[in-house]
C-alpha cells in the first residue's frame, strides 16, 4: 500500500480531515477557500500544511493547481474563505520554468548563494553544477538547481509547480533524491498532474479540480 494519503478538497460541508480544527502547527490553513484572480478558479477548499510535510497537489491540466500556490504566495486573491500562512514563515517558490535569459554569466554556486543556500552541500548529483555558467547547462539541469536552491535556502515550506515537466527518467530520480535529503520539518507543496511521481515523493495528496 502506498505511503500517500489522499484527500479531496473539493466541496463544501466534507468532515474535518484528522487533526484539524485551530491547529497551532499548521503552516497553512485554508477552510473553505475559493482562490483565483479577477474571478474565482479553484474551490471551495479545506486542508492544513504541517511542518515536514510533502503534499502532493494532484488534478487534471486547468483545475487551478498553479493558482493554489500563487494564492499561498501572495500572487493571487481569495474571493471567500479563509486562506492563511503562518505569521513570519519564510516562503521559497519554483515556478514550472525558472527564469533563463539568453546570457547568464552565473555560476551555480553564486545562485546558491543568492537563494541563501550555500550553507547546505547539495547532493552528489549536483555539485559538477555548480562551476558551470547557469546558461551552460541543460534546461533540467538547471530547473534541478534552482529546486535545491528552494530546498536548501531555509524556508519553512517550499512550493514546486510542477517540477518534474521536462525531465527525464533520470531527472525525475534526482528531483525524489532531492525532496528526500530536505531539511528536517521543512514543508513542501508539489504541485504535479502526475500521479506515479507524487505516489513516490508525497506523504499526502491533495486532489483538486475533479
Amino acid at each position: 500500500m502506498s505511503r500517500t494519503t489522499v484527500e479531496h478538497a473539493e466541496g463544501a460541508g466534507r468532515d474535518p480531515l484528522p487533526g484539524e480544527g485551530g491547529d497551532p502547527a499548521a503552516l497553512v490553513t485554508a477552510e473553505e477557500a475559493v482562490v483565483g484572480y479577477a474571478r474565482p478558479v479553484l474551490g471551495p477548499l479545506s486542508f492544513r500544511v504541517r511542518p515536514g510535510d510533502v503534499v502532493g497537489v494532484w488534478g487534471p491540466n486547468g483545475a487551478g493547481k498553479s493558482t493554489l500556490l500563487k494564492a499561498i504566495a501572495g500572487e493571487a486573491r481569495v474571493h471567500r474563505g479563509r486562506l492563511e500562512v503562518a505569521p513570519g514563515l519564510r516562503l521559497a517558490y519554483q515556478a514550472q520554468r525558472p527564469a533563463r535569459l539568453e546570457e547568464m554569466p552565473v555560476k551555480g554556486r553564486e545562485l546558491l548563494a543568492v537563494m541563501q543556500a550555500g550553507d547546505r552541500p547539495p547532493p552528489a548529483r549536483l555539485r559538477p553544477w555548480l562551476g558551470q555558467r547557469l546558461d551552460r547547462l541543460s534546461g533540467g539541469q538547471l530547473q534541478l538547481l534552482t529546486i535545491w536552491a528552494c530546498l536548501a535556502s531555509g524556508a519553512g515550506l517550499v512550493l514546486l509547480d510542477e517540477p518534474s515537466n521536462n525531465l527525464d527518467p533520470e531527472g525525475i530520480d534526482l528531483l525524489a533524491e532531492l525532496l528526500t535529503a530536505r531539511a528536517a520539518g521543512e514543508a513542501v507543496l508539489v504541485v504535479s498532474h502526475e500521479a506515479p511521481f507524487l505516489e513516490r515523493v508525497a506523504t499526502r495528496r491533495l486532489e483538486v479540480g475533479g
